[in-house]
């Protein structure tokens, strides 16, 4: 009979515990793969300093109304989409909505696992959203995302350096030709200040592109990766030159390394995101920001990516009025995601006075929207990608020629994208 007791009492405290999972609230695991048609389990991989401002949103919206719930699953960004494919595997736990990059949504597409959403929005999804945005989350004619965010790289630089230079602190460049003059200026070998610290790794994912599309040239084209043009060896061998010929940047620069230099006050210019904000704002840095400048030869652009809202195709046609309905409260009350340092791609938040106060980095983003260019759609560009990375990085640390890493990275590149 003891042991009869004993096992009543923990079936019921097993009983408690699963019940209380399966209420929780946003910020909490759980909620996936639930029958309730009001719930609505929602991942995102915010885990980093974004996280708190993702959770705000969604508690806002569940006190806001007591119709429908949202289940806020932070997963960790660096395993997002492997623990994304194991759910949908499983087919246990799936997310009923998550986001999902700009560059990712093609390959979920053409896999039959998401839902088209043009028919979630009321009217013209261009009407409630920036067209860059619905671009970078549309495949063929169907649009799969409903875009949170646009995020490019932003031109930082450190006003109390430009002083010192005899440069205007209020007044960053804007041309390569300014650029080029001011990093000279600011740059001082004999006590180890430069005017602008090449990166050699990240976040060359974005430096490079932006360039390269500046100078008029396209990563992919014609159905194969397109790294040995013209374009993109004039906008490597620029970086490379600011190394080399002008000297305005250290050699051998490691991870992050330029973050470093620029938070210590010896890096003067430096590009990088949004997702720099809380690291600035901690600093004692006096430092601007400002739209990007043309370091290419053509056109004014810059590369950007984007967070999305996408719906599963295998999530219950019931739970379609409270994503709807979540989604809808999201792109009208989305200040929140501009505090931390992103641009909303709803035109509601980044068009409204509010938005403008907030801080000055996210409406400067927002100002290059029109400019903003995304990855290729094209399968396994992540793969193809990786070759350039290491191109980009051996030749940055003076270990290969311009052209013929391009050209070998070209090569590898398109065996990943035949596959």
């Amino acid at each position: 009979m003891k042991s009869n007791k004993w096992l009543i009492v923990l079936m019921s405290v097993l009983l408690a515990t699963i019940l209380a999972a399966c209420s929780g609230n946003s910020g909490e695991a759980g909620g996936g793969g639930s029958d309730d048609k009001d719930i609505v389990s929602f991942w995102a991989p915010f885990s980093g300093d974004d996280g708190p401002f993702m959770k705000k949103i969604v508690d806002d919206y569940n006190e806001s109304q007591d119709e429908f719930t949202v289940n806020l699953q932070i997963e960790p960004n660096a395993d997002y989409y492997r623990n994304v494919d194991l759910a949908i595997n499983d087919g246990k736990n799936t997310p009923d909505v998550m986001i999902m990059h700009n560059e990712q949504i093609l390959s979920y597409a053409e896999k039959g696992l998401l839902r088209e959403v043009s028919d979630i929005v009321d009217g013209e999804l261009t009407d409630v959203y920036h067209e860059s945005g619905i671009q970078g989350a549309t495949v063929g004619d169907k649009v799969y995302g409903l875009p949170l965010d646009i995020h490019s790289l932003l031109f930082y630089w450190n006003k109390d350096m430009f002083e010192a230079a005899g440069l205007d602190p209020e007044q960053p460049p804007t041309t390569r030709e300014e650029f080029i003059d001011y990093a000279q200026k600011l740059t001082d070998l004999d006590n180890n200040q430069y005017g602008f610290v090449v990166p050699t790794l990240w976040p060359q994912d974005f430096i490079l592109p932006t360039i390269v599309a500046q100078n008029g040239g396209k990563l992919y084209e014609d159905g194969k990766a397109n790294f040995a043009s013209d374009a993109v060896v004039e906008a490597l061998q620029f970086q490379l030159d600011l190394i080399e010929k002008y000297k305005v940047s250290p050699t051998d620069v490691q991870a992050d390394g330029e973050v470093t230099l620029f938070l210590q006050g010896k890096n003067a210019m430096h590009l990088n995101g949004p997702w720099m904000l809380a690291q600035w704002e901690s600093s004692n840095l006096d430092y601007g920001v400002a739209a990007v400048p043309q370091l290419g030869t053509e056109v004014q652009s810059v590369f950007a990516k984007s967070h999305n809202f996408v719906v599963l195709e295998s999530t219950n046609e019931e739970k379609l009025p409270a994503i709807t309905d979540f989604l809808k409260y999201v792109s009208e009350n989305g200040l929140a995601w501009a505090e931390s340092g992103q641009a909303p791609a709803s035109k509601a938040v980044y068009e409204s006075d509010e938005f403008k106060e907030i801080n000055e980095q996210g409406s400067v983003m927002a100002g290059q929207f029109d400019n903003a260019v995304f990855s290729p759609k094209v399968e396994n560009w992540e793969l193809a990608i990786d070759p350039l990375r290491e191109a980009t990085n051996s030749v940055l640390l003076g270990q290969e020629e311009v052209k013929k890493a391009l050209e070998k990275a070209e090569e590898e590149a398109n065996k990943h994208l035949e596959k």
